[in-house]
């Protein structure tokens, strides 16, 4: 894998999306009707009808105790199916980007993260879960491998995945999917009224998501201790059991983010630079994670 760049659900009301060319909407509702628009970096979203997110509820006690077994996977298998996007990105806006596609002409680099994600659904059992993805240091590539790998899972037209920008120093992701968000993560976490819709961005690719940093990053260590985050990540883990969530964030040896974070998810996962590190630098950078949760280390490059 080479790349040196780091780079709404099932709903119930209905709403408009409008949107400009080089920017995703703020309301993209997951589960959509009407047209997907063509063209790079295109967004023909305007006046187009969407099923607003069911996630703005989930926040609530009864959506924590939902396991896999109360959700209807044939309905949510159908409406994923249905899913449109606002806004598509050609094969051009892909390759260019670096991110992968079923029908890319780069076979070795779809089939390193095919391979990788068949490895993570051996490993979970084939359940959805939610991974820390954090370089070894500064520009190994994490942000590349985060989103690739959830380009990977959203292939599957019965599965949708969700990208967390949680780099909250030097947030990538939305630069990368040529989105201009107007808000993110923090601003959900500050607000206990703040709907959760607002923040999940249609990425131009076929089911999948994002939710970006946000507009308040001074203290992001204080953001992934509160008991919002541990809330919030265990509701869109549990209440759809076809989404796979995974998380970007800053380099494990600059930040304490991706440990707190490891704390709150199911698995991480380290991205080493290729000849860019010794090893007992890595190792270091290995430790650094809780061991019971640490699944490996990629090496890009």
């Amino acid at each position: 894998m080479n790349d040196s760049r780091t780079d709404r659900d099932v709903s119930e009301k209905q709403g408009t999306d409008t949107g400009n060319k080089n920017s995703a909407n703020t309301g993209g509702g997951d589960y959509q009707s009407g047209s997907g628009g063509h063209g790079k970096g295109s967004n023909v979203s305007r006046n187009i009808p969407y099923s607003d997110s069911d996630d703005s509820r989930m926040l609530v006690p009864s959506s924590l105790e939902l396991g896999p077994g109360a959700v209807d996977r044939y309905v949510i298998s159908k409406q994923i199916v249905r899913m449109q996007e606002p806004r598509r990105l050609t094969p051009d806006d892909l390759d260019e980007r670096r991110i992968i596609y079923p029908e890319s002409s780069n076979r070795k680099l779809v089939n390193h993260f095919r391979n990788l994600r068949t490895k993570l659904l051996e490993q979970s059992g084939g359940n959805n879960f939610t991974l820390v993805v954090s370089g070894a240091r500064s520009g190994a590539g994490a942000s590349f491998v985060a989103l690739n790998l959830a380009a990977a899972f959203a292939f599957d037209q019965a599965k949708t995945a969700l990208i967390i920008d949680c780099n909250l120093r030097e947030p990538a992701l939305h630069s990368t999917l040529d989105i201009v968000p107007e808000y993110g993560l923090t601003d959900f976490l500050d607000d206990p009224d703040f709907d959760i819709s607002r923040i999940l961005y249609p990425t131009g690719i076929p089911r999948l998501r994002l939710i970006p940093a946000g507009s308040r990053r001074e203290t992001p260590s204080e953001f992934f201790t509160s008991f919002r985050m541990k809330q919030f990540l265990q509701a869109i883990r549990r209440r759809y059991p076809d989404r796979f969530i995974v998380l970007d964030t800053a380099p494990i040896n600059e930040s304490p983010d991706a440990r707190i974070l490891t704390e709150l998810c199911d698995y991480a996962m380290l991205v080493v630079p290729h000849g860019g590190m010794t090893v007992s630098g890595v190792e270091q950078a290995a430790l650094a994670f809780n061991s019971e949760k640490f699944l490996g280390a990629v090496i890009n490059g």
